[in-house]
C-alpha cells in the first residue's frame, strides 16, 4: 500500500453551501479517534492496520448536517500494523515510500443526507502525490453535552464511517492480485466543540 489512506479518517461532515453561518468548530479528540483498514492476503487471511492520534477539525451544524465540513491529517509514518517488520515493509519502497514529513489528508467536498443520523460524505483523499475522490458512509452516533462530569457540559459529537478504497488508484499496486487491491476502511471519531476546550 505505498501511501494508503488519507487524512482521516475517518470520517465526517461536509459542505454543499458556501457559508457555514450556523456551523460550529469542533476539534477531534485524538485519544478517542482511529482509522482501521484491512485487506486480503493471498486469499488466506485478512490483515489489519491502524492510524490513531491524528488531528482534524469539523465545522458541525447539528441542525443542518449538509452545512458541515471536515478536514483531517495524519503523518503516514504513524501507521501501526501490530508487527514491526510488516509496518516497516508497508512504509518502505514497495508501498508508501514514506518520509517523516509525508502526510495523509482528507478534506470534505459535499454531503448527501440519507437518514436522521446518516449521510454519504464525499471528499478528497490525498496519499503521497495522488488525490482521489472517496465517499464515506457516515453515521452520527451522538451529539450533545458530554455525560462526563469533568467535561463541564462541553458539547461533543461522535461519528462512525466506512469506505472501500482501491489501493492501486493511489499508486500502491505492489503484489496485486496476491495482496488484495480492495482496502476496507472503518473510521470512528469523537470531537469536542472548540469553544468548550478553550474555556
Amino acid at each position: 500500500m505505498k501511501r494508503l489512506l488519507s487524512s482521516a479518517a475517518l470520517l465526517a461532515a461536509v459542505t454543499t453551501t458556501p457559508a457555514l453561518a450556523d456551523a460550529e468548530l469542533y476539534r477531534l479528540d485524538a485519544s478517542h479517534s482511529q482509522i482501521v483498514f484491512s485487506w486480503n492476503h493471498l486469499g488466506l487471511s485478512t490483515t489489519y492496520g491502524m492510524f490513531s492520534g491524528f488531528e482534524g477539525e469539523i465545522m458541525f451544524d447539528a441542525d443542518d448536517p449538509a452545512n458541515s465540513s471536515v478536514s483531517v491529517s495524519m503523518p503516514t509514518t504513524s501507521m501501526f500494523t501490530g508487527w514491526e517488520a510488516r509496518t516497516a515493509h508497508m512504509l518502505g519502497d514497495d508501498f508508501f515510500a514514506a518520509s517523516e514529513d509525508d502526510m495523509i489528508t482528507f478534506v470534505s467536498t459535499g454531503i448527501e443526507v440519507t437518514g436522521d443520523d446518516t449521510a454519504l460524505i464525499t471528499g478528497d483523499l490525498t496519499i503521497g502525490d495522488t488525490t482521489q475522490e472517496v465517499v464515506l458512509d457516515a453515521t452520527l452516533n451522538s451529539a450533545g453535552s458530554s455525560p462526563l462530569p469533568q467535561m463541564n457540559g462541553a458539547l461533543v459529537a461522535g461519528f462512525d464511517a466506512t469506505a472501500t478504497l482501491s489501493r492501486t488508484a493511489f499508486g500502491l499496486s505492489a503484489f496485486t492480485p496476491f495482496v488484495g487491491d480492495e482496502v476496507s476502511v472503518v473510521i470512528s471519531v469523537e470531537a469536542i466543540r472548540a469553544a468548550d476546550m478553550e474555556s
